[in-house]
C-alpha cells in the first residue's frame, strides 16, 4: 500500500479502515472469481453426464456472459442510487443463490438460464465495488487499490480448479456449486455489518482519517446520488477508446478463464488431476501481473506527474507482451511449455487491469459506478462473444485458431 501523508505532529495517527474496506473488497473479487470458474473445472464431468457437445457447452459458459454484460449498466446505476452497502449485499447474495443452483440443472436450457441469473448478479460487481472504493481510497492509493482487487480475483480463480478437482473427486459436482454459493452468502453478511458508504458514517474512523480522505476526496459525498449525468458521462472523450480496448482485453482473458481447463484435457492431453494444477499456473501469473501492473503506474505517475502517460505505457506493454507469448504457447509441441507460455501471456493481459480500473474513478469522481459500467459492459461483450467463438473455431480450424485470434486481438488493444 503506498503511504498515506503524515499527519501533523501532535495529532492522532489516521486509523486505518479505509484498508480493512480494500481487503473485503479483496475478498468479494476473489468469490466473483471463484464462482465463474467453478464450471470451467467441471466442464469434462458436465459434459460427461450431460452428453453436451463443445458447442453445446460454449453456448452455456456464454450464456454467463451475456447476461455479465448486459446488466452492467443497470448494476454500476444501482450502486450509484441507494449505495455499494446495499447494492452489494444484495447482488453478492443474488448471484450466491444462483451459483448454488447450476446444481439443480437438468438440462442445457436449464444450466444456461442460471447460468444467465448468475451472470445478470455479477455483472454489477466491479461497478459497484469500483464505487465504494472511490470514496474511501486516496488518488494515489488507487491504481494499487485496483490492482491488488482485480489481482485478488485472480488469484481466487486461480486456486479453485485445484479445489474443484479435488471436491468433484470426492463430493460430485452438483455439491461443488452449492458450497461456492455457501461462501458467497457468508461474505454479503459481513459486508452489510462492517461497511458505510461513505468515512463520515463508519464509528471506527477517527478525525485523522477522516481529514485526510476528505482532504484528498474533496469532502464527504452524500450516500445516494439520485441523477446521473449519463450525457456528460457517454460524452468523455476518453471512455469509448477506453471501452473498445477492455472489449479486446475480455475477449481474450476469457478463453483462459472459460476454455483453459478444457483445452489442458482434450488438446494437450493433461489428466483431470494435472489438468487442474496446470490450469492454475496462468491465473497466478495474472494475480502478480495485476499487483505489478497497478503498482507500476502509480509509481510512474507520482515519479513523472505524468498520470495519462503511466497508464497508456503499462498498459501498451502489457499487451504487447501478451501478443508476443500467445502466439508460442498456442504453437509450441510442447505441452508443458505451452502452460508456461500461457503464464506469461496471461500476466501481460493482467499487467493492464488495475490500470484500466482506475480510470473510471479519475475521471468520474462519485459516478465512477456508472462510468466503470459502462467500460465493462463493452469488455464484456467481448467476453460473451469469447466462448461461442472459440467452440466453433476449435470445431472448425482446430484449437490453435482461438489463440491466434487472441494474439490479434490483444495486438489491437494495444494500438487503442
Amino acid at each position: 500500500m503506498p503511504p498515506a501523508p503524515e499527519p501533523a505532529a501532535g495529532a492522532d495517527r489516521p486509523t486505518r479502515v479505509r484498508h480493512v474496506v480494500l481487503w473485503l473488497t479483496v475478498a468479494a473479487y476473489m468469490i466473483t472469481y471463484m464462482d465463474r470458474v467453478v464450471i470451467s473445472s467441471a466442464v469434462p464431468v458436465i459434459q460427461e453426464e450431460f452428453g453436451f457437445s463443445l458447442m453445446t457447452m460454449g453456448w452455456i459458459l456464454a450464456a454467463f456472459r451475456w447476461g455479465y454484460a448486459l446488466f452492467q449498466i443497470p448494476g454500476g446505476w444501482l450502486g450509484d442510487r441507494i449505495g455499494p452497502r446495499r447494492a452489494l449485499t444484495l447482488i453478492v447474495s443474488w448471484w450466491s443463490v444462483f451459483t448454488s443452483l447450476t446444481a439443480a440443472s437438468w438440462n442445457a436450457a436449464s444450466m444456461a438460464a442460471f447460468r444467465f441469473l448468475f451472470g445478470v448478479g455479477e455483472a454489477g460487481a466491479f461497478p459497484i465495488a469500483t464505487r465504494s472504493l472511490s470514496r474511501w481510497m486516496l488518488p494515489e492509493e488507487r491504481g494499487f487499490a485496483q490492482g491488488v482487487t482485480h489481482a485478488g480475483s485472480r488469484l481466487g480463480a486461480a486456486v479453485t480448479p485445484v479445489v474443484v478437482v479435488w471436491l468433484i473427486t470426492h463430493y460430485g459436482w452438483r455439491e461443488t456449486f452449492v458450497g461456492f454459493g455457501l461462501l458467497g452468502i457468508g461474505w454479503a453478511g459481513i459486508w452489510f455489518w462492517y461497511y458505510r458508504d461513505t468515512p463520515a458514517e463508519h464509528r471506527a474512523v477517527n478525525p485523522a482519517e477522516r481529514e485526510l480522505i476528505h482532504r484528498h476526496l474533496g469532502g464527504a459525498r452524500s450516500r445516494t446520488t439520485r441523477h446521473v449525468p449519463w450525457r456528460q458521462i457517454l460524452r468523455n472523450r476518453w471512455l469509448g477508446t477506453l471501452s473498445l480496448m477492455y472489449f479486446c482485453y475480455a475477449y481474450c482473458i476469457s478463453v483462459y478463464l472459460d476454455w483453459f481447463p478444457k483445452y489442458l484435457n482434450d488438446h494437450r492431453g493433461f489428466s483431470p488431476r494435472e489438468m487442474g494444477s496446470y490450469a492454475s499456473l496462468p491465473l497466478l501469473a495474472g494475480a502478480l501481473g495485476d499487483l505489478c501492473g497497478g503498482w507500476a503506474s502509480d509509481i510512474w505517475a507520482k515519479r513523472s506527474g505524468r498520470l495519462t502517460v503511466a497508464r497508456r505505457g503499462v498498459a501498451i506493454a502489457g499487451l504487447l507482451a501478451a501478443a508476443l507469448s500467445i502466439l508460442p504457447a498456442a504453437l509450441t509441441p510442447d505441452p508443458v511449455a505451452s502452460v508456461w507460455f500461457t503464464c506469461a501471456a496471461v500476466f501481460g493481459l493482467e499487467l493492464t487491469v488495475g490500470v484500466s480500473w482506475a480510470i473510471p474513478p479519475d475521471i468520474g469522481g462519485d459516478f465512477a459506478g456508472s462510468v466503470a459500467a459502462v467500460m465493462n459492459t463493452c469488455g464484456n461483450i467481448g467476453g460473451a462473444l469469447s466462448p461461442a467463438v472459440l467452440a466453433y473455431l476449435v470445431g472448425g480450424f482446430g484449437w490453435e485458431a482461438p489463440f491466434l485470434v487472441a494474439a490479434v486481438m490483444s495486438l489491437l488493444a494495444a494500438l487503442l
